[in-house]
C-alpha cells in the first residue's frame, strides 16, 4: 500500500459510550469522507441493539464500512480486520485526504496502525491445552493464565471473551513475549499520518452514561433481539456483554432485573479496561467534553 505522508487517517477512540459514533461522523462530514468502524462487536450482523450500533439515520449520514459485514458464525479476528481495513483504505484515499476510524476495539485499531502478530501459528497443542482447560475449570482460569503471563494484556482485553482470551495466552506461550513486547519489537511503517483522539469524560459521568445507555437499550427491545438469538448462545460472538446476562435471565438463573443490573457492571468494567488500553497503549489526546468545539480546528492544525 503506497499512499502518501500527506494522507491522514483520523482515529477516533476510547471507552463505549463516550460519544465516539457522533465525534466521528461531525469529523467525517466536516472532512467530506467515510468512516471505518473499529468495533468489533457490531462487525456482526446480528447484533444491533445491544451493541449500540449506529442508528440508519446515522448511517446514512456518512458513509461507513465495515459494520454488520460479517455473521455471528464466522471468525473475524484482528489481523483479518486489519487486511481488509488496509485494502479500503488505500481506495479511500485515492479519493480522500482524510479517513475517519471509529470504535473502541483497541486491538483491531491497532492491528491497523502498527500491524498485527496474531497470525502466528502451531500444530494445535497450545491452543488444545487451553481449550481443555476451559472445558474444566471454566473461564476464570483462563483469566487467571492471562493474568499470571500477560497482565498488561489482561487489563485491557474482553475477560468475557474465552477464544480472546486463549489466543493472547496462545501468542505468549508460542512467542515468549508480552503483546506490548511483541508489538515494539515490529512496529509497521504506515505510509500515512495518524492522529489519535478520544473523549474525556471523567469516570462517574462516563459510568451513569453507561448506567442510561442499557436502560435506553431495553426500551429498544434489547430482550427481544436476545431472545432471537438464543439458539446460537454458544456462539464465540454472544459470549459478550448485553447478551451472555440476558441469556442467564431467560434461563431463569438470575432474574432480569439482576441481569440489566450486571450488564451495566459489566459494561463499566468493559470501560475501565478500554480506558487503561487507549491511556497505556496508544497515543491518543484526549478532550473534555467542553472542548469538543474545537476538535475540527485542532485537527486541521495538527501537523
Amino acid at each position: 500500500m503506497l499512499v502518501s505522508r500527506d494522507k491522514r487517517l483520523i482515529v477516533v477512540g476510547g471507552p463505549t459510550a463516550s460519544g465516539k459514533t457522533s465525534l466521528g461522523i461531525e469529523i467525517a462530514q466536516h472532512f467530506n469522507t467515510e468512516i471505518l468502524s473499529a468495533d468489533s462487536r457490531q462487525f456482526y450482523a446480528e447484533l444491533n441493539i445491544g451493541v449500540a450500533r449506529p442508528s440508519d439515520e446515522e448511517l446514512a449520514t456518512v458513509k461507513h464500512h465495515f459494520i454488520a459485514h460479517k455473521s455471528i458464525h464466522d471468525y473475524y479476528s484482528a489481523g483479518e480486520f486489519a487486511r481488509d481495513a488496509m485494502s479500503v483504505l488505500s481506495d479511500l484515499f485515492k479519493k480522500y485526504d482524510v479517513v475517519v476510524m471509529v470504535g473502541g476495539s483497541g486491538l483491531f485499531i491497532n492491528a491497523v496502525l502498527h500491524g498485527f502478530h496474531g497470525d502466528i501459528k502451531d500444530d494445535g497443542t497450545v491452543r488444545r491445552q487451553l481449550d481443555d482447560i476451559y472445558k474444566r475449570e471454566g473461564i476464570s482460569a483462563l483469566q487467571k493464565l492471562l493474568q499470571d503471563s500477560d497482565n498488561e494484556e489482561y487489563e485491557s482485553i474482553d475477560l468475557n471473551n474465552p477464544q480472546r482470551i486463549m489466543r493472547a495466552i496462545e501468542l505468549v506461550k508460542l512467542t515468549g513475549k508480552t503483546q506490548s513486547e511483541r508489538t515494539q519489537e515490529d512496529l509497521k511503517a504506515r505510509d500515512f499520518k495518524t492522529i489519535e483522539i478520544a473523549i474525556d469524560h471523567p469516570r462517574e459521568v462516563l459510568y451513569d452514561r453507561i448506567n442510561h445507555r442499557v436502560d435506553l437499550m431495553m426500551k429498544a427491545g434489547l430482550l427481544d433481539e436476545v431472545k432471537s438469538l438464543i439458539n446460537h448462545r454458544e456462539l464465540n460472538a454472544l459470549k459478550t456483554v448485553g447478551y451472555a446476562e440476558l441469556f442467564d435471565a431467560l434461563d431463569g438463573t438470575i432474574s432480569m432485573e439482576e441481569a440489566v443490573e450486571k450488564v451495566k457492571q459489566n459494561t463499566r468494567r468493559y470501560a475501565k479496561r478500554q480506558m487503561t488500553w487507549f491511556r497505556n497503549k496508544s497515543k491518543t489526546t484526549w478532550f473534555k467534553p467542553e472542548e469538543l468545539g474545537g476538535v475540527i480546528e485542532w485537527l486541521k492544525a495538527v501537523d
